[in-house]
């Protein structure tokens, strides 16, 4: 049973923030946890996978803040966003602190990956942007004490026994401590040249990681600080951070699990575009044209993996081969995790045979999107088809190697999701906190949307997924609803 989703801003859990943040999934979760209940599927979580965007280091709050502006000129850039190590410290402090959160990372074991805003918004999302970020007085100073902070907060407990034995961090902490048992350790040197080397060469150190899940694997792949970004040979991951991933997808697997903070499958309009606004911007329609698709690339982060077609192929190419047996027996499942986007959703490719592919995206924990962007979100999810359809094929690009439906979704909660898999089984749900009595009482849990189907092995008959949102409903405490009670 794994726990996971993204984005999760660190305001107050008062009247006026939840109001405006709404209720922080995961803080009701762990309450709920805590008072006895193991939820909807009647069982704790084995492992929580944070996917990006645990801190925002760009869109400050007001405690953050307050603490920038005690210590330095905010009329300087950057300004209220951070500037080095000590800020770093503070805003991982304010996103931890609180005591639900605490008590639920002190047994439940967990894992972490980056994404933009742990950076700074729209990170490596192009030439260009590395470009201005160079030029700004503040920038190398941003990055060096974020994949510094990252490293000490988040990337040491992703690593296995043997991999942090390995680490070139880790391996110097444990020489200093020989060296001197009673002094305290300053890694600051070394984690500083570390990430100032990460960033200039991605291929020098490697945040990916994997774990094995008993019969399963689960993967979780750096989107962005392994990005290559030279116009005409753009992608996701470099040369390396691909080979590395092409040799963790194989088959001998009951499932696979691939986690990218990145969605890999996009609503399928919203691919084309994504595709299309790539190919312009490296000036496929010529240069006035390839402005424009730089300025709507940031505009609205057009960033994902389709964004990278190179790479999107690739990895189709990759999971094609797990899903039909050629790189040993096919696993019953490849299931790819995501957040980023602030809403949640289940796609599944329309594969007949082998195994079955599905992508399961929750964000955000707690930073949702304003209602107007909702509802653009929502139209441009089922709407941009035809149009990016068009776009595409105008700019002369082919069709993308896998088709793929949305089996539920968007809907735009607050949520932690749950999945459990069981054998042939496969079960998900999508939790967020309710509040009753008042605006700033304690939260309950209740299920925002349940998924159950069933992942046999390739080659037995298999059932259409069984998915229900509840958007808003009046819903008692959570309660996952089994297929005799749906009927």
């Amino acid at each position: 049973r794994l726990a996971f989703g993204s984005c999760r801003t660190s305001v107050p859990h008062d009247a006026r923030h939840h109001r405006s943040h709404g209720v922080d999934a995961l803080r009701a979760y762990a309450l709920t946890i805590a008072d006895g209940d193991p939820g909807p599927l009647g069982h704790v979580p084995d492992l929580l996978l944070l996917l990006g965007d645990q801190v925002y280091a760009d869109a400050t709050t007001g405690a953050m803040r307050e603490f920038i502006a005690a210590r330095r000129d905010v009329t300087q850039d950057p300004g209220y966003e951070l500037a080095d190590f000590t800020e770093y410290a503070f805003l991982y402090r304010q996103a931890w602190e609180q005591p639900a959160l605490r008590w639920l990372f002190s047994w439940l074991p967990t894992l972490m990956i980056f994404d933009d805003h742990d950076v700074r918004d729209d990170w490596n999302t192009s030439a260009a942007w590395r470009e201005a970020m160079a030029r700004t007085s503040w920038w190398h100073d941003r990055i060096v004490s974020g994949l510094s902070s990252y490293w000490v907060y988040q990337h040491v407990g992703n690593l296995s026994v043997e991999d942090r034995a390995r680490d070139e961090i880790w391996a110097e902490l444990q020489r200093a401590q020989e060296r001197s048992p009673d002094a305290e350790v300053d890694l600051t040197g070394a984690l500083a040249a570390l990430a100032e080397r990460a960033d200039q060469d991605p291929q020098s150190y490697r945040w990916s990681y994997t774990h094995e899940l008993g019969e399963s694997r689960l993967v979780v792949v750096d989107t962005r600080a392994a990005r290559r970004l030279e116009p005409g040979n753009r992608s996701m991951l470099d040369d390396a951070e691909m080979a590395w991933l092409d040799e963790q997808l194989t088959g001998d697997l009951r499932h696979l699990l691939v986690a990218t903070s990145l969605p890999f499958l996009l609503p399928m309009g919203l691919h084309h575009v994504e595709a299309w606004d790539e190919a312009i911007a490296e000036g496929r329609w010529g240069r006035w044209f390839a402005r424009f698709g730089e300025w709507l690339r940031r505009l609205i982060d057009l960033e994902h993996w389709a964004a990278f077609r190179q790479s999107f192929a690739r990895l189709s190419t990759m999971v094609d081969e797990v899903a039909t047996g050629r790189r040993g027996s096919a696993p019953s499942a490849v299931l790819f995790l995501s957040g980023d986007v602030h809403h949640s959703y289940i796609t599944e490719a329309d594969r007949p045979s082998g195994s079955r592919v599905l992508q399961l995206v929750c964000s955000p924990f707690r930073n949702p999107l304003p209602r107007a962007m909702r509802v653009v979100a929502a139209v441009l999810s089922k709407a941009a088809e035809p149009v990016g359809a068009a776009l595409s094929r105008a700019a002369g690009l082919p069709a993308p190697p896998w088709s793929w439906d949305t089996v539920a979704g968007p809907w735009f909660d607050n949520n932690v999701a749950v999945l459990e898999i069981d054998g042939a089984e496969l079960r998900a749900v999508w939790l967020g906190g309710r509040l009753r009595g008042g605006a700033d009482q304690r939260p309950e849990l209740e299920v925002v949307a349940d998924l159950e189907l069933d992942v046999p092995p390739p080659g037995f008959p298999r059932h259409e997924p069984v998915a229900h949102v509840h958007p808003g409903e009046p819903h008692g405490p959570a309660r996952l609803l089994r297929r005799s009670e749906r009927s």
